[in-house]
């Protein structure tokens, strides 16, 4: 596996880097210190992973994670975040972001959130059914793993598609926040509600016409999220 670390600090970046190669040997890793050369370096070297530190000068990691997504790069991203800042965190999540840890962290930390963004990568890529669900204007092509609403093709990242996936393979069923949780994030998120949140929000601004008044991703108050059932004409996985 590829990482990619970036970090301002080379001190902290060596470190990072370090901690990675001790758990994880096998995976290699390479360490950048500003966001022009992180766009670079994701561009030449397609890493599996990014670890990007937010709070850096000249283009900081909102300004990379922006240009990312906006450029339609779905490489997973683990934002670095200091301590009490939890407006970095919810606007990296906003912004596309997989994952976030809090400085300081152990090494240990990171490397299971590292574990837990590629199993996500991994489930994405295994989600492949021989069948197409389309419901209103929107299409998920389960095989090919496409989605489009309406004429227009929806760019998601991996995180995006598993949530997609599991609440379109479950329409009709109100699916709890712990379960979608644990289904796309894994377990030891099950608490995370506000992962969860700012997904939806992602989500609906994606592949909802008017993301204010949902028609694809419900929300069962105090319980979770609901895709609701094929009515009439609507064509269920076929």
């Amino acid at each position: 596996m590829r990482i990619l670390v970036v970090d301002d600090e080379p001190d902290v970046a060596a470190l990072v880097a370090m901690g990675i190669r001790y758990q994880r040997p096998e995976h290699q890793v390479t360490e950048v210190h500003d966001g022009d050369a992180a766009l670079e370096a994701i561009a030449r070297d397609r890493p599996d992973v990014v670890v990007l530190d937010l709070a850096m000068p000249g283009k900081d990691g909102f300004t990379v994670l922006r240009e990312l997504r906006d450029g339609g790069e779905d490489v997973p991203v683990i934002v670095l975040t200091a301590k009490g800042l939890e407006t970095d965190k919810v606007r990296g999540l906003e912004l596309g972001a997989d994952d976030y840890v809090t400085k300081p962290f152990s090494q240990k930390e990171l490397v299971a959130r590292i574990d837990a963004v590629v199993r996500r990568q991994r489930a994405a890529t295994a989600h492949r059914r021989a069948n197409v669900f389309e419901h209103g204007g929107l299409r998920i092509d389960f095989a090919q793993r496409k989605v489009s609403a309406g004429e227009r093709a929806v760019q998601l990242t991996p995180t995006e598609y598993n949530l997609l996936y599991h609440l379109a393979t479950n329409a009709g069923r109100v699916m709890p926040h712990e379960t979608l949780l644990a289904k796309v994030w894994g377990h030891e998120y099950r608490d995370e509600v506000h992962y969860l949140k700012v997904y939806v929000g992602r989500l609906r601004n994606k592949i909802e016409s008017d993301p204010q008044r949902p028609r694809y991703i419900l929300t069962v108050r105090g319980v979770g999220y609901q895709f609701p059932a094929a009515e009439g004409g609507e064509t269920e996985p076929h």
